[in-house]
């Protein structure tokens, strides 16, 4: 839900997901001297509670010294700056947000503009669309603060109420959703490159004990062995259902037995069936392991449409076969139909709104240059996770693109696979990227020391080897515009992802709702990693120094020049391009 206003000189809009809001404010250039930032104040009609809140910067005039990691209300340390994300927010609330700009001094503050807005949150289960963020900031102040420096996670009990916190509703979908198949009347159907969730597992072998009849695929290829000799994922999935005791249920995924290194078996999903006909589909990045649903960035992604879950539904018979990998790139590539136009000038390869499945392996590039061209014409704004690096043409995308605003948040901020002799080419040149007005790039990182900023020491979950911080592979097309596009899925956004590898994709149109959720989160990440990686840029020697308030009178500027910033202020406060 968005909700907009503006009242004498500034203006608010507030886009409401499920568990973030996004405030965006615009103030006329002519109020903004002598302005010492915004105050926030919440109201939640629903817990009946009104309060200012909270940030983690200080007036140095008028600082408290508290202890690291402490926050202050925003309406005597104000926000210098012009969004602004709430992340308390809670599914299916009403909230009102009363933004109040300040001058004065920082020991007598004085409201000279003031606006409220009212917004209620989206349900995260709701319509044809039910969307599950996970934590995916495990090294954050907000886990520090609630949990402090306790043991590891790994052998952490399943009531260890870390996991529910980094899990954020997503394992508890995942179970919800194995839960829904109640009798012998229902059918799942899972098709998994990581099988390794014992929740999951255990949840499946309730549903055969009440009669469902429950059948697993799962990547099963001879991939390279490491140092002990255990093949990824091979190995470990079939102890997941060894000790899960559902052997029976389960069937190997060989994409390709002729080549010494086959293609990945990457899907991630599972599909409702009842009397023989799907009715809903669970799908998105989450690898079914404690890393996917409690350590890297993920999303749980359900669709509740018939449609797409037969889709979803056709697929898994298709790879059953264990057919040939030429034969099954074909057939794919018939069944996704996409509609893509890749003539010159054509700005989108969807004509219609609604929601579709792209299936891969695929015959050619079709899929990925459609994507590509979606990037490169995108309107208003563009915004990409990349979990393995940008590829070239996607890097086109945002060095000549037509958005004005473009983000982009990665694992890494080149593909840990890059040849040594390419590495310091490659980093030149998304450094090149990085620095283009329109561009806005963030790449995952921590907090290793306590004392810069008086912040808390962060730690990594321990759950992870490869991809540390961002595994969603979605893309978000003007997402507050008026025909918003998020396409998302198992698939990053690579050739081998297209041509290769078992894969599916979500391409959604003109679904206001699931874009808001969407660009919430991901504006969630972009902001928590975008100030970890500074942080961790600036060394030691410049993390004794506190940074506080700006009462000079400068702030501000960066957001009225040609820059990233100012066209962040007008993108979110839906101000004039």
């Amino acid at each position: 839900m968005r909700s907009r206003r503006a009242v004498r000189g500034l203006t608010v809009q507030a886009i409401a997901g499920s568990h973030v809001v996004l405030l965006g404010f615009d103030l006329d250039l002519r109020l903004c001297p002598g302005l010492l930032g915004f105050a926030i104040h919440r109201t939640d009609h629903v817990e009946d509670e009104a309060y200012w809140l909270e940030g983690l910067k200080t007036f140095a005039e008028t600082d408290p010294k508290r202890p690291a990691g402490t926050q202050y209300a925003t309406n005597q340390h104000p926000i210098q700056g012009f969004t602004w994300s709430d992340f308390t927010a809670k599914p299916g609330y009403r909230y009102t947000y009363r933004i109040e700009a300040l001058t004065g001094t920082p020991s007598a503050l004085t409201t000279f503009r003031r606006v409220s807005v009212e917004v209620k949150t989206e349900c995260e289960a709701t319509g044809d669309h039910d969307v599950f963020f996970n934590r995916g900031a495990a090294a954050s102040q907000e886990f520090a603060r609630r949990f402090g420096q306790m043991a590891s996670l790994e052998s952490a009990p399943p009531d260890d109420p870390r996991w529910a916190w980094l899990s954020r509703g997503a394992e508890e979908a995942m179970l919800a959703f194995v839960a829904r198949a109640t009798d012998r009347h229902f059918a799942l159907r899972v098709s998994a490159y990581e099988f390794r969730l014992p929740s999951l597992a255990r949840a499946l072998d309730a549903a055969r004990l009440r009669g469902v009849d429950v059948q697993v695929l799962y990547d099963a290829n001879a991939n390279p062995p490491d140092t002990a000799g255990a093949v990824f994922p091979r190995d470990v999935n079939r102890t997941t259902a060894r000790a899960a005791g559902i052997e029976s249920l389960v069937r190997d995924r060989v994409t390709r037995s002729d080549v010494t290194r086959p293609p990945i078996a990457h899907h991630k999903f599972i599909v409702l069936v009842r009397d023989e006909q799907p009715e809903a589909v669970l799908t998105g990045s989450t690898n079914f392991s404690l890393g996917g649903v409690f350590g890297q960035a993920n999303v749980v992604h359900i669709v509740e449409m018939r449609s797409v879950a037969k889709s979803y539904l056709e697929c898994w018979h298709l790879i059953a076969a264990n057919p040939d990998h030429q034969m099954l790139r074909t057939e794919l590539t018939r069944r996704n139909a996409l509609q893509v136009d890749l003539s010159v000038g054509a700005p989108l390869p969807l004509r219609r709104a609604g929601t579709r499945a792209v299936f891969s392996p695929q015959r050619d590039r079709a899929a990925l240059d459609g994507y590509a061209r979606l990037a490169a014409h995108a309107d208003g704004a563009l915004f990409m996770t990349f979990a393995f690096g940008m590829n070239e043409e996607f890097r086109q995308a945002y060095r000549s693109g037509k958005a004005a605003l473009r983000y982009a948040l990665l694992d890494k901020l080149i593909a840990s696979g890059t040849a040594a002799a390419r590495r310091q080419a490659a980093e030149a040149e998304m450094v090149a990227l990085r620095r283009m007005p329109a561009n806005r790039f963030a790449v995952g990182n921590r907090l290793s020391t306590n004392r810069f900023d008086r912040w808390v020491q962060e730690k990594l979950t321990g759950l992870n080897q490869h991809v540390q911080y961002i595994h969603t592979k979605f893309m978000l097309i003007d997402p507050l515009g008026r025909d918003p596009i998020v396409i998302t899925g198992s698939a990053n956004f690579s050739e081998a992802s297209t041509t290769a590898n078992d894969e599916n994709m979500l391409v959604i149109r003109g679904n206001a709702r699931v874009a808001d959720i969407y660009v919430g989160e991901y504006m969630r990440l972009w902001n928590h990693y975008a100030f970890r990686e500074w942080a961790a840029d600036r060394g030691g020697a410049v993390q004794d120094s506190f940074r506080h308030l700006d009462v000079a009178d400068q702030w501000w500027r960066e957001y009225f020049r040609d820059s990233a910033r100012s066209r962040q202020r007008k993108y979110f406060s839906g101000a004039p391009r």
